[in-house]
């Protein structure tokens, strides 16, 4: 089945101009990257037009990430070599959350209709509302000009299908700013316990002292995968917690066949009736 995303063309069979637009960059980038194996192969629809998917906009976006990292396309070629060759568009979204967060908080300037240009749907009036609420988007004093948050604006528009009501969606950021922060605040405690004030107390050249501080934000990286990875674990293990997967029925013995011992079947015998005799007396 086709999955619609708003108004537009469906996401499983977005033509090469389609993915394009969507992604903000040229058919001869798309073709380019196609070329070097950056992206995946079409699926070939009807007459033999190449048709893209959300995994092929989602590495395109990881794409974009990697090179406002400024690495080199060489880099990302090898980065991308690394990932599973069945690697789906939401664990690329991981991906590109966690390559967003190493750069600085950037927000653009877009109007309504480039905001939806880019996200290939068309926005309600409740739409903006529920993106305002997760902090992809905040109001300007034009009504029709928002500022945008890049990291967030595809993962906030995924939000918009989820059948849940803005209010869970606000107690769920309540929940994860909470938790963020904690897990933020102790961490940093912990690393100026156990790692600046000990080389501070050592260590007096100031130059030493600079990079020791640009450390801390080198880490950023490191700690916001750990966190990744920490959380999808246990997210894994509530959520088999809480929906345990259904035992698989046991098998049943072929016809014919009954259980002997556990995991020994053997022949059921097959019963003949002997012919009636009779103890009376012979005619």
């Amino acid at each position: 089945m086709e999955r619609q995303d708003g108004v537009g063309e469906p996401t499983d069979q977005l033509t090469v101009d389609q993915l394009a637009a969507r992604a903000g960059v040229t058919v001869r980038t798309v073709r380019f990257y196609s070329t070097r194996g950056l992206l995946p192969p079409p699926a070939i629809g009807p007459r033999r037009v190449g048709r893209y998917g959300p995994e092929h906009l989602s590495r395109l976006a990881l794409i974009e990430e990697l090179q406002n990292q400024g690495m080199t396309l060489a880099a990302i070629e090898r980065y991308l070599q690394r990932l599973p060759d069945d690697i789906s568009a939401h664990d690329l979204a991981i991906h590109r959350a966690v390559v967003a967060s190493w750069m600085p908080d950037t927000v653009d300037e877009t109007t309504r209709a480039q905001l939806e240009g880019r996200v290939g749907r068309e926005l309600t009036d409740d739409d903006i509302e529920r993106l305002e609420a997760m902090s992809v988007l905040a109001r300007t004093k034009d009504p029709d000009v928002f500022r945008v948050d890049p990291a967030l604006v595809q993962l906030g528009v995924r939000l918009l299908d989820v059948p849940i009501s803005q209010e869970a969606i606000l107690a769920a950021r309540e929940v994860m700013m909470e938790h963020t922060r904690s897990a933020a605040r102790e961490l940093s405690r912990l690393f100026k316990r156990e790692v600046w004030d000990p080389y501070r107390e050592v260590e007096s050249d100031p130059e030493r002292l600079e990079r020791m501080k640009s450390l801390s934000a080198h880490m950023q990286p490191m700690v916001v995968q750990a966190l990744v990875t920490t959380f999808q674990r246990s997210m894994k293990e509530e959520l088999r917690a809480v929906f345990p997967p259904d035992p698989a029925p046991l098998p049943q013995p072929p016809a014919g066949r009954y259980p002997q011992k556990r995991g020994e079947l053997r022949e059921r015998p097959q019963t003949t009736r002997s012919p009636r005799t009779t103890t009376r007396g012979t005619p």
